[in-house]
């Protein structure tokens, strides 16, 4: 829980930077927000705890509400979305891009990429207003068989 003062009803979200401390709330969020395909324990402690990421929470009134880790790989220009959830309770209210334009905001290389589920409309809606584009197709990607679209932008275009 963060140390900073409740928010007013009805105020955005507080973006703060996520550590090893937010193991637990993070886990439960993954699980949560991607009941088929949620992070083991060990990845979720790695994209807690390695170097090169940027990893971010968005909190509301001490509830981490959402969480983003894009893996900075400085050799490609690139960083990798690994991940991005929002508790659905919270969805459709800005946290989602609150926490994109944050994590780009960190980011000094030239492309951004993340692979999202073929069937996640509102997930591709959401990339689609920040200009990412498909570039692949991964078959069979997630473990009930469901391809992965893997989405590409250029770094700091506005959303």
């Amino acid at each position: 829980m963060d140390s900073q003062p409740p928010e007013a009803p009805g105020s955005p979200p507080s973006i703060t930077a996520a550590t090893w401390r937010d193991l637990l709330n993070v886990r439960q969020l993954e699980r949560v927000c991607f009941p088929r395909d949620a992070w083991p324990l060990l990845d979720v402690i790695g994209v807690l705890t390695l170097p090169n990421v940027v990893r971010l929470k968005a909190t509301l009134n001490g509830l981490v509400v959402g969480f983003i880790a894009a893996d900075v790989r400085a050799r490609q220009d690139l960083a990798w979305v690994a991940t991005i959830g929002v508790l659905p309770e919270y969805r459709r209210g800005g946290i989602g891009s609150a926490l994109l334009r944050a994590s780009e905001e960190r980011l000094t290389v030239g492309r951004l990429r993340l692979s999202v589920r073929a069937s996640n409309r509102a997930a591709l809606a959401l990339y689609e207003r920040f200009q990412f584009r498909q570039v692949e197709v991964w078959p069979r990607y997630y473990h009930d068989g469901e391809d992965a679209l893997v989405l590409e932008k250029l770094a700091h275009q506005v959303a």
